[in-house]
């Protein structure tokens, strides 16, 4: 069966065979808006290309006639084979409907007819996929998600604040309301006279279609003026963002319905604030716990003591048992971070004991130290050879 050669689908959107779905309806709006009919009056050429982009996309933007394309390319049969790429038309394939095409010559064999013409493949594949045709670029997608960063300080993490965020996201456009149709701008199409169907003929058989230039409705419309035919416009918006106590660098708060604007009717997608949060000179965050380095004298890390630390709400004190090395966390119960993600818990303040060494400036302070290694003659590094030997 003689075939008029095509472009590869992925060819004419630009875009590779592994490419998502979201790829290719983003080159597909792309190229239909630089091709359509109403952008270039009269020129025959950028319709065929408007009209193969958009039969590429029908087939690409279905997973099952996607399949069956990477899979057999154009050669599929056209009957009592496999369907082609295009098959369904209203959810109903071609297995499920037969014809008798005995005595019928669809090779096109006649004179004249190995020179073009449409094929009954490319009848057959635009006669069940003519439903669809209409509603390819018209589904309800939903809007995308948006993500903006704010920076606050330490004690705002600490304590919640409420930030105010300036930031630009696509709208509903307010002159076509997301239809990307001129208001009130219509004309009949002068492809199928306003009937939504054109006629195609091939030998003996004789196809009606859906009109692949107004996608059945028989109008045309003319594309918004305001916002291109894309339905949405940027905008940039003001809002006050609560940021709750305990928040962390990498919180996201979750605005809903303000990301971008979703096409034709979908749902608007949502807007994330990331938070990143200033350190600390004193305090190091880990997870919920606050850790914390506070110094203490010889006399008190050997004597013991109570020692006032600093805390985030204020001074707490802290209990140095007697003989403490430095070095040793001891820890404060609920005086760390609020939780993000469990309201009313609190982590620990954890306090690393750091010994300061007193400076032998002062003669009386090295007799004591000379006085306390006579009486005191305990060797701390008796023990580190034996533990290091290999």
């Amino acid at each position: 069966m003689p075939t008029t050669t095509k472009t590869d689908y992925y060819e004419l959107l630009g875009v590779a065979r592994k490419a998502p779905v979201k790829e290719i309806r983003a080159a597909y709006r792309k190229l239909a808006r630089k091709y359509h009919p109403d952008l270039n009056p009269g020129d025959k050429s950028a319709e065929e290309k408007f009209k193969q982009i958009q039969e590429a996309y029908e087939v690409l933007s279905d997973a099952k006639k996607r399949q069956m394309y990477d899979q057999f390319g154009f050669n599929v049969p056209g009957a009592g084979g496999a369907p082609g790429p295009g098959a369904g038309y209203g959810g109903v394939s071609p297995e499920d409907i037969h014809f008798d095409f005995g005595g019928f010559d669809f090779g096109g064999g006649g004179p004249g007819a190995a020179g073009g013409g449409t094929s009954f493949r490319d009848l057959f594949s635009q006669f069940f996929r003519g439903a669809t045709a209409a509603q390819a670029g018209q589904e309800r997608e939903p809007g995308t998600d948006l993500e903006y960063q704010i920076d606050i300080t330490f004690s705002e993490a600490m304590r919640g604040t409420v930030k105010k965020l300036n930031f630009t996201r696509l709208d509903v456009c307010n002159v076509c309301h997301g239809t990307g149709a001129q208001p009130g701008d219509e004309k009949v199409c002068p492809t199928c006279g306003g009937s939504g169907h054109v006629t195609q003929v091939s030998n003996k058989m004789r196809f009606q279609i859906t009109c692949s230039r107004c996608g059945g409705r028989g109008r045309m419309q003319t594309m918004c003026r305001n916002c291109g035919g894309e339905g949405r416009v940027q905008r940039v918006e003001t809002l006050d963002v609560r940021i709750p106590p305990g928040a962390q660098t990498g919180s996201r708060v979750r605005v809903a319905g303000r990301g971008n604007a979703g096409m034709h009717g979908g749902p608007a997608g949502d807007l994330y604030i990331i938070t990143k949060v200033e350190p600390h000179p004193f305090f190091e965050r880990r997870g919920d716990d606050l850790y914390t380095v506070v110094p203490v004298t010889v006399t008190e890390a050997s004597l013991g003591a109570k020692v006032e630390v600093p805390t985030i709400d204020g001074r707490a004190q802290v209990r140095i048992p007697p003989g403490t090395n430095s070095g040793k966390r001891l820890r404060l119960r609920e005086k760390g971070a609020p939780s993000a993600r469990q309201s009313g818990k609190r982590g620990d303040q954890i306090v690393e004991v750091q010994i300061v060494v007193p400076k032998p400036e002062d003669e009386r302070v090295r007799n004591l130290l000379k006085e306390l290694g006579k009486i005191d003659q305990e060797d701390p590094r008796c023990e580190i050879f034996s533990r290091a030997t290999v």
